[in-house]
């Protein structure tokens, strides 16, 4: 077998860090969370982890970025299922309030990365989130369902609402309970760019 190479190496030791981190950071919290452990967990050193990550927030960076990620394909296959269009973008959104359910979700991306990493709609997983939306919303427009509104407004503003509805959601006493109460008004006010004539006639039925 041939020997790996020094980018796999690399590689594979940024891999047992995050989910190292992950781990760590879904169990005990950021805070909480020892760096000597979490290295002890992968099998290195803090060293490997000041290499690749800088520090505790760099790691923590890179484990948000990749739940966050996973929960955007989430949202997208949800949205491919509900047939695309307004409804695909409507099941993304609800999709993604509901992954404020999930304990990982809840303590490392909605609780605990805002806190540390600051704000959400900065993060690379949400500009790649945002990108995506921008695109629906062209061939939304270009097909006359939603109203002449700047492409790139209206989309930054869907998905802060629908990640606004997600982080009340994973703060609530009662998650379940508010749950949907957040998809409810996340429809009802995304609702209002639709194209009145278009929804007249029950296209978006």
């Amino acid at each position: 077998m041939a020997s790996k190479t020094r980018a796999e190496k690399m590689e594979e030791t940024r891999e047992k860090l995050i989910a190292a981190g992950r781990k760590a950071f879904a169990e005990k919290g950021f805070s909480a969370a020892s760096m000597d452990e979490l290295t002890a967990e992968a099998g290195l050193t803090r060293g490997a982890l000041y290499h690749n990550f800088g520090d505790k927030q760099g790691l923590m960076a890179a484990v948000v970025d990749q739940i966050d990620t996973a929960m955007a394909a989430k949202a997208q296959a949800a949205g491919e299922k509900a047939g695309g269009g307004w409804k695909g973008l409507m099941a993304e959104g609800a999709a993604y309030i509901e992954m404020a359910l999930e304990p990982e979700v809840q303590r490392i991306v909605l609780l605990d990365g805002p806190a540390v990493l600051g704000d959400p709609s900065q993060w690379p997983s949400q500009n790649r989130c945002l990108q995506a939306t921008i695109a629906t919303l062209r061939d939304l427009a270009a097909d006359g369902r939603i109203k002449a509104i700047d492409i790139e407004a209206l989309a930054r503003l869907l998905n802060g609402v629908a990640l606004n509805a997600a982080l009340w959601v994973a703060a609530s006493d009662n998650a379940r309970a508010t749950l949907p109460k957040a998809i409810a008004a996340f429809e009802c006010l995304a609702s209002g760019v639709l194209n009145t004539e278009a929804d007249a006639v029950g296209e978006f039925c």
